[in-house]
Order: structure tokens, then C-alpha cells, then sequence
């Protein structure tokens, strides 16, 4: 008996690879795998290939390609953001928000125990960060300011460049982690005004254990790996040029869909939660209705079990929360955050759609989805 299709919901998790960029990828790995340290001919077409993926990323976040320095992902990024700019200092106060990411927490905790000052902001209900707690929170002291762009559980955007503009007047670096939201939306270092941007490869069709970080020129901060200079010394090692191949064709790719991809996602993430709502009118959305990425619906099942409703539905792909945060059924830390009550934020689901979703994909889940509710409700 054929083996019913599994049906993903799982895309703020991670996403395939996308064929084009499986393509390129496998051209570096199997034909012109130089080093683009080489001088000759299969070293200067790798040499060719990572200068081409730094204009195609640089493309998509309409900066300059001198601006993008190539890392191994966005912990890796978030980590030389922080405890690069951290070590240009020496001390200082770094803000931040309750409901970051933990590639942005956990360094942040490392570095208060080296006696760096951490500020963390309280979100609204909504998971929302008020520039104005921000204006609060700046001191003098203030070295940094990391907000993400979109979180990760809920979609829910964060006023970047508002908060950004408030840490430029006092002189202090910005810096947003926009893993989530490079890809779906339009996303620019310029409009965001901020110093040092994130970029996932993993989140946007490209292979995983890839990202970029975006550095405004003579922004300052001291590299994390030193060696050999690659990256104009601002990420030594030497470049993984498959990869990075197939994650310049993935942002090409995301910049050539941005007029169609954002309302396409929004319809299929809208009509998901429609169909939740009417078999189940209890239903409760976490985070705001429009502020959020355009794939991302993050519901809870009040008085069941988000874990329990997922383990009756092996068909459907989806999460908790953070894939990162481990399968224990817990509050996740951004929900309890954003206040939601435990009985709320057990029976959470993360759904999120992709380029791949398709309407019956939709149709299927909700059903599948609800049929199992009506089970754990008997």
C-alpha cells in the first residue's frame, strides 16, 4: 500500500533546496570544486563563483557587495555581531528584546558573564517591542542594540527601523537578526537603517550551514575567526564555495519571486487559519493579524496539548515553536513573553507554508488537523 505524501508546514523550521540552487551546487561540488585561493583556471572560476553569490545576496538586500561577509549561518553571524562589537568596546550595555532568538540570547548571557551590561526589553501582547522602551533603555554606556526583524514562532514583525533610528541619534550600533525575513518580504539594510544584518541560507531555499551577514562599510567590530583573511579579514577560513554558490542562486531566486510570493503565501497562510477557526471557533491567534511575516500562523488550541494534537497527525509536518528549542512540551519562552497563559500556549501550533504549499495541501491539513481535535475532545 502506497504511503500517503507527507504535507510540510514546517517552512520557518527550514526549506528544501531549491532546484536551481541544487544545480549550482553541485556544479562546485563535483566540477569546478578549486580554491578560490588558486591562481589557476579551477581556482578562478571558484574565485568567480563566490564573487557572483556576494552580487546576487548583495542584490537581494539592494547593498553593496563589498557590505556582505559570508559565514557558516545566522548563530554564526548573530555570535560575531555581538561579541565582535562586545571586544571592539571592551564594556558597555547591549538591549535586546525578550523575544530573541537563542543565537541572540546565549551569547548575550556568555557576555554578561564576562561583565558586559545586558538590557532585555519586554514585549506587548503581540510580541511587539516599543521604540520608546528602547529610547528609555539607551545610556550612554550603550555599545549595541539587536532586535530581530521577524520572530522566528509567530511572524511578528518588529519596528526595526524605528528602533534603529532612535540608536543612531544616540550614537549606538543596530544590529537585526532577519533570519526569518530576508526572502519573504523585501528586506533592505537601508530602509531598516540598521549597522549589521543576518542572513540564514536555509530559510530561503538555500542549503543549510550557509548565511551572510551584512556589515555597514567602517561599521566597527573585531572579526570571530582569524586565519588565513578571507572575507577581507572579517571571516577567515576558506570559502565554501558550493555553498555559497547555491545560496547567491537562492537569493536571486527570492528577488525574482518578492512581486508574487508574498500575496501567494499570505492567501494560503490566511485560508490554514480560516478553516481552523471554523472547526474549532475557540481558537486563538498568537501574534498580530497583519504585522507578521506572510507565511507564518502560530495558533493555540486552548485546554489540548500541541504536542498531542501532532503526534495523532504523522502526516503533517509542523512544530511547537522553534525547531531549535528541542521536542519537550514547555512554554515556549516567546509565548510566556507575550503573556499568553500556559493552558494557551500548551496547545500551540507553528504552521508555516512555503513556494512549495499548495491549496489541496491546505485543505488536507485543516482537515486532518481538526479530526484529530475532535479525537482528544471526546
Amino acid at each position: 500500500m502506497k504511503e500517503s505524501p507527507l504535507i510540510y508546514l514546517d517552512y520557518n523550521a527550514t526549506t528544501p533546496v531549491a532546484p536551481e540552487a541544487a544545480r549550482v551546487l553541485s556544479r562546485y561540488l563535483e566540477e569546478d570544486f578549486g580554491n578560490p585561493g588558486s591562481d589557476y583556471g579551477l581556482g578562478k572560476r571558484a574565485k568567480d563563483a563566490v564573487a557572483r553569490a556576494r552580487g546576487q545576496v548583495a542584490a537581494l538586500l539592494s547593498c553593496r557587495p563589498n557590505e556582505v561577509v559570508f559565514t557558516g549561518g545566522a548563530t554564526e553571524a548573530n555570535n560575531t555581531v555581538l561579541k565582535g562589537v562586545a571586544r571592539h568596546f571592551g564594556q558597555g550595555q547591549i538591549i535586546t528584546a525578550a523575544t530573541e532568538h537563542p543565537s541572540v540570547l546565549a551569547p548575550l548571557s556568555f557576555l554578561q558573564s564576562q561583565g558586559f551590561q545586558v538590557t532585555i526589553l519586554p514585549v506587548d501582547a503581540f510580541g511587539r517591542l516599543d521604540p520608546d522602551a528602547v529610547r528609555r533603555a539607551l545610556t550612554p554606556r550603550t555599545i549595541l542594540v539587536s532586535v530581530m526583524h521577524a520572530n522566528n514562532e509567530t511572524g511578528t514583525l518588529q519596528p526595526v527601523a524605528a528602533i534603529a533610528r532612535l540608536a543612531r541619534e544616540a550614537g549606538v550600533l543596530c544590529h537585526t537578526d532577519a533570519a526569518q525575513s530576508v526572502g519573504k518580504i523585501p528586506v533592505s539594510p537601508a530602509a531598516l537603517q540598521v549597522d549589521f544584518l543576518t542572513v540564514a541560507g536555509h530559510k530561503l531555499y538555500a542549503p543549510k550551514g550557509v548565511g551572510a551577514l551584512y556589515v555597514r562599510a567602517g561599521a566597527p567590530f573585531i572579526p570571530l575567526l582569524h586565519g588565513g583573511g578571507q572575507e577581507g579579514g572579517r571571516r577567515s577560513g576558506t570559502e565554501n564555495v558550493p555553498h555559497l554558490a547555491a545560496l547567491g542562486e537562492a537569493c536571486r531566486l527570492a528577488g525574482a519571486r518578492l512581486t508574487q510570493d508574498p500575496a501567494r503565501l499570505r492567501s494560503l497562510r490566511d485560508r490554514l487559519h480560516q478553516l481552523l477557526q471554523a472547526g474549532f471557533p475557540g481558537l486563538v491567534l498568537n501574534g498580530p493579524a497583519e504585522e507578521r511575516l506572510p507565511n507564518t500562523l502560530n495558533v493555540s488550541f486552548p485546554g489540548l496539548s500541541g504536542a498531542a494534537i501532532l503526534a495523532g497527525v504523522p502526516r503533517v509536518a509542523a512544530s511547537l515553536g522553534a525547531a531549535c528549542h528541542g521536542a519537550e512540551e514547555t512554554t515556549s519562552p516567546v509565548l510566556a513573553a507575550m503573556g499568553v497563559p500556559p493552558e494557551v500556549a500548551r496547545g500551540v501550533l507553528r504552521l508555516s507554508v512555503g513556494r512549495p504549499t499548495t491549496r489541496e495541501d491546505i485543505e488536507e491539513a485543516a482537515a486532518l488537523l481538526l479530526a484529530r481535535v475532535r479525537e482528544l475532545l471526546r
